[in-house]
């Protein structure tokens, strides 16, 4: 470690299963003051578990923790947890009838509240990050995006010790961003400890001074960070041969394992034409869209997908990106204009129509519509096609279920210990897996994908980008891929550009220049930038 003085966390020998799954083996770890250290590996290497451990929220089989050199309190003692550790976890601790005052002093409240004092205290946090959301609104009215930067100002307003960031800028914009990283470097600079999860490997580099490599529960790399390249974090992450075979972009076209596939698709476009669709057709035809919404207003927005065109729309989390994907794919109402699919008008905000219509969603927060937590993997993937498995009698058998699942289950690399495993007890990155095979199991004409990578590692990245490439390579999907995530855009035939909810301008040639993109999404003309 390249940061000196008392270890303020330290955890030794930490071993944890749950069943006959092993999460961590013989992991070790020391956070020191004034440390910003990162915590990378890919999606199931045993991250969550470890944070949980430091969060008092799960006890390990074997080892220890520590806390300024001494035993750390008993699992469940929250309130001597707190004094030490404050965690932001990737999935929402949100409560969402609560307001954000309450949920930002949530559990740390006396029993007479002062709630003037609160809200004021509130406020004050939120002009010192610089973000303008109100301490009376309440949680259930806010955007994804506002939802983390309220767990974000609940965490540093407890003023513990040591911060566990996990995945903290997944949400955030990039000004955003930057505030977070100046905020982390005020926390170091003060003797704070901060333990960075992240899957972005810039950040880790911008923000960390040593990092720490997880694979497979074990750790296998603690190293200062001037001293790794990026390539040689990735290949600790993945391991030399996987990381070879990560290579392999070209994904094979699905075959699905009921009958009807294509008929299923000429059902879809018989509004539209008689013959089969060429590479010219419009696919999905946009015009002068207006939207209100918390995730951003949508004003006179007119665009379109061709058959096997991957079109990006991109922009600060404000400028309405997740908004047009949602109305387009029927899950938010519009206020004006219209949306075509294949010739045919899809209401506003009749999500169950688009699906009919062929239009497959991957939504941006998987946790409350991606999939349902508490059903297996097999039976989540076939949610969208049961009636197309059912035998005459309309009865399913989980055979069946299963038979269908397996091939978009090992399309993706999902890694689960069966088919019937709940997918709420999957780490993030296989539950957007089963996200996506869900949405391609239907075999959609057109697929609104909204950051569908937020939240995964590098490999499982790259096979989720994949798998959209090849249906529309393959299959002659349309993808409207919504994303201010820039690498997404690197499989785009084109990418849209909004500002403030209306088409700033338009990428036609890739790959696209990512300075010119973002010099574009903060609303300055290539020109002027020049």
């Amino acid at each position: 470690m390249t940061s000196s003085g008392q270890a303020l966390v330290e955890v030794t020998g930490i071993e944890k299963r749950f069943g006959t799954t092993r999460a961590l083996h013989d992991v070790s770890l020391s956070i020191n003051a004034g440390q910003c250290l990162g915590l990378v590996g890919r999606n199931g290497a045993g991250k969550s578990t470890l944070v949980s451990i430091l969060s008092g929220l799960v006890e390990p089989d074997a080892g220890t923790v520590a806390f300024g050199g001494e035993p750390a309190p008993r699992v469940g003692d929250t309130a001597r947890w707190h004094e030490w550790i404050a965690t932001v976890f990737q999935h929402s601790m949100i409560v969402p009838d609560l307001s954000v005052a309450e949920n930002v002093f949530l559990g740390s409240t006396p029993l007479l509240v002062n709630w003037r004092a609160m809200r004021n205290r509130t406020s004050a946090i939120m002009r010192e990050w610089g973000f303008d959301i109100a301490a009376d609104t309440l949680c259930r009215d806010l955007s994804v995006e506002q939802l983390q930067i309220v767990e974000i100002a609940r965490a540093l307003a407890r003023g513990a010790k040591c911060v566990l960031l996990d995945e903290p800028t997944a949400a955030l914009e990039r000004d955003a961003g930057r505030r977070l990283f100046d905020r982390v470097r005020q926390l170091t600079g003060g003797g704070v400890a901060v333990l960075y999860i992240s899957h972005h490997l810039e950040e880790v580099f911008e923000i960390c001074q040593d990092v720490a490599v997880l694979r497979d529960g074990e750790m296998v790399l603690t190293a200062p960070i001037a001293e790794l390249s990026r390539d040689a974090l990735v290949t600790a992450m993945v391991g030399m041969s996987q990381t070879q075979s990560g290579e392999r972009a070209v994904v094979p076209a699905f075959q699905h394992p009921a009958s009807a596939t294509e008929a299923s698709r000429a059902a879809q476009v018989s509004d539209a034409a008689s013959a089969a669709p060429t590479r010219d057709d419009v696919l999905l035809s946009v015009e002068n869209l207006t939207a209100d919404s918390a995730r951003g207003r949508l004003s006179g927005v007119s665009l379109q997908v061709r058959v096997g065109e991957i079109v990006g729309v991109t922009g600060l989390l404000s400028a309405g990106v997740a908004t047009i994907g949602r109305v387009i794919a029927g899950a938010d109402e519009s206020s004006g204009g219209e949306v075509r699919v294949c010739g045919r008008r899809i209401p506003s905000g009749q999500r169950d129509v688009a699906q009919c219509a062929g239009v497959g969603y991957i939504p941006e927060d998987r946790h409350t519509e991606g999939y349902v937590s508490h059903l297996g993997v097999a039976e989540n993937v076939t949610m969208t096609i049961t009636k197309r498995l059912a035998d005459r009698f309309g009865l399913l058998s989980p055979a069946r279920r299963v038979a269908a699942a397996a091939p978009l289950t090992g399309r993706l690399s999902l890694v689960s210990s069966g088919p019937g495993q709940p997918v709420g007890e999957l780490s993030g990155g296989n539950q957007q897996k089963v996200t996506v095979a869900r949405t391609l199991a239907h075999d959609p004409s057109l697929i609104v994908a909204i950051t569908p990578t937020r939240g995964v590692d590098v490999a499982s990245k790259k096979l989720l980008l994949s798998a959209l490439a090849g249906v529309a390579r393959d299959n002659g999907a349309g993808v409207l891929l919504c994303s201010d995530e820039l690498s997404d855009l690197d499989i785009c035939d084109r990418v849209v550009v909004l500002v403030r909810g209306e088409v700033f301008t338009e990428f036609t040639e890739p790959p696209f220049d990512r300075d010119a993109l973002i010099v574009a999404t903060e609303g300055i003309a290539q020109e002027a930038a020049e």
